[in-house]
């Protein structure tokens, strides 16, 4: 292993600290954990070998990861930093919580505890449709998370009279949580009037919302505002920026491709994959939408597309504004997904699927009424 190589991997160890110091409600017995404390001396003894500044405490940690983008960490990082925008930060200044590139960093951790990740609560609601012979259930479910990431104690118990939930009810109680009260301002949470999500009030006076997509034009939107005496639960934050995000754009690209004459259906065979699109000619495309701010981070955690339902093409597509941002984007996701996968996967953005789906309707249509 180069130096460069282990000092990937302690960004990820730290990345994984940030996020577990951002789930303490209090102090705990030891103070932290042992992997925040093994993450905070690795970094120390490597900024001492480089000549830079540590942080003097756990708490210090938080604010130097705040102000100080990866490619300013100590030498042994230029990998890790190649592999985002290099002017990454693993915590948001504003808001003082790991940002999203943080968590998807701590996503590749091996080691790292299930309850950091989306996968437990999916794979559980997955279980739990098939077990019921339930697509539907499952369908309402992601849609569940995708259109309500907030929802008062009231409205949550409400929820077990769904039919469609009934399977799925103990994991939908499992997603939510106590709203903290860190969000709350004058006895209420502000609902953000794009993604639905609590809105982060900052110091300064204003908001912001956690979501990337909703702070990449610059321009905010309030919605409504909760009583704190409701009781407020928000869904847990890797299913916000994991599920929520990416459902967002799943669900727009559903609606905008209907809306060109075509007829998808959402995570078909219970999630075989996010968006299957048949076309008139028989031909069918299958779809998986991320909204992963690092395409390097991505494409190395990128599966195969399962078989079935049978498509003829396969896709990752992001959100337009993420190639805004990264004009690389796609460059780097290609070098670095495997060498099995490269001519199975491509990726796009979703303005381009949908131009590329146009066309491939106008061809079909075409064919279709040459053969009438």
């Amino acid at each position: 292993m180069n130096e460069d190589d282990g000092g990937e991997a302690l960004v990820r160890t730290i990345a994984t600290a940030l996020v577990l110091l951002s789930q303490r409600q209090a102090p705990g017995d030891p103070v932290y954990e042992d992997g925040v404390q093994r993450a905070f001396n690795q970094l120390v003894l490597r900024c001492l070998r480089s000549g830079i500044e540590p942080p003097a405490s756990v708490p210090e940690l938080v604010s130097w990861a705040a102000r100080t983008p990866l490619d300013q960490w100590p030498a042994g990082f230029t990998e890790a930093a190649r592999a985002g925008t290099g002017t990454d930060f693993l915590v948001d200044e504003q808001t003082r919580t790991p940002t999203q590139a943080c968590l998807e960093l701590a996503l590749t951790v091996a080691d790292a505890p299930a309850e950091l990740f989306e996968t437990d609560i999916i794979e559980s609601a997955l279980a739990a449709c098939r077990s019921a012979r339930s697509p539907a259930s499952y369908t309402a479910f992601r849609n569940l998370l995708i259109t309500r990431p907030v929802l008062t104690a009231t409205r949550l118990a409400a929820l077990a009279a769904d039919i469609d939930l009934l399977p799925v009810f103990d994991t939908v109680r499992r997603s939510y949580e106590p709203a903290p009260a860190a969000y709350r301002r004058r006895d209420s949470y502000q609902l953000c009037g794009r993604c639905g999500c609590l809105l982060v009030p900052l110091k300064t006076g204003g908001y912001r919302c956690e979501l990337e997509r909703c702070r990449s034009d610059g321009r905010s939107a309030l919605g409504p505002e909760l009583p704190a005496q409701a009781g407020v639960l928000q869904l847990k934050r890797p299913l916000r920026v994991f599920v929520t995000s990416p459902g967002i754009a799943e669900t727009d690209l559903d609606a905008t491709l209907r809306s060109v004459g075509l007829d998808p259906q959402l995570w078909p065979e219970f999630d075989a994959y996010d968006l299957c699109v048949p076309f008139p000619s028989g031909i069918v495309w299958a779809v998986d939408v991320k909204d992963w701010a690092n395409p390097a981070l991505l494409a190395r955690a990128t599966q195969p597309l399962r078989a079935e339902p049978r498509h003829d093409r396969a896709f990752i597509v992001v959100p337009e504004y993420r190639v805004r941002v990264r004009e690389d984007y796609a460059r780097v996701f290609r070098h670095h997904l495997t060498p099995e996968l490269a001519d199975r996967i491509e990726i796009c953005s979703d303005a381009e699927f949908t131009s590329m789906a146009r066309r491939e309707l106008r061809r079909a249509r075409r064919g279709v009424n040459a053969r009438a």
